[in-house]
């Protein structure tokens, strides 16, 4: 079987000989194997596990998505955000990291916004202010 794990900014897993697929939506675990009917379900933030003709196994953190079964033989999940890695451990301490670094630019985008928002109203105050008066309100009156 073909697997395929894509985020919107890069394809992170596209191995051809994979004989198992491991994954979890809201009802629980389930595999694939190869001539599997046509399916699509929602993931929930899991890990896809897989395990290739070689024995090796790989797997990868998913923060939910959609997978899908195409053709008996084509398994492509599509993510929002994926850390890939052959050994659990290894992978917990990396989602961790990856997470960690996710919240703080989440946090600096917000104070950074944050920021604008205040910089925007505070010149708009200005632009409606009388000279040497008190701001207007925007809709008419004066600010109390």
């Amino acid at each position: 079987m073909r697997l395929v794990i894509t985020t919107p900014l890069a394809v992170i897993i596209d191995l051809n000989d994979v004989v198992h697929v491991r994954a979890e939506d809201e009802t629980g675990c389930f595999g694939i194997l190869d001539h599997h009917s046509d399916f699509l379900t929602a993931l929930t933030v899991s890990v896809v596990s897989w395990r290739l003709a070689s024995g090796r196994e790989g797997h990868c953190a998913v923060r939910g998505g959609v997978l899908s079964v195409a053709a008996g033989s084509q398994v492509a999940v599509a993510t929002r955000q994926a850390v890939a890695g052959d050994d659990l451990n290894q992978l917990a301490d990396q989602v961790v990291a990856e997470l960690k670094r996710s919240a703080e630019q989440e946090e600096a985008a917000w104070t950074h916004s944050a920021r604008m928002r205040l910089r925007v109203l505070r010149e708009l105050s200005r632009s409606t202010a009388p000279e040497g008066g008190h701001p207007r309100h925007p809709f008419g009156g004066e600010e109390p």
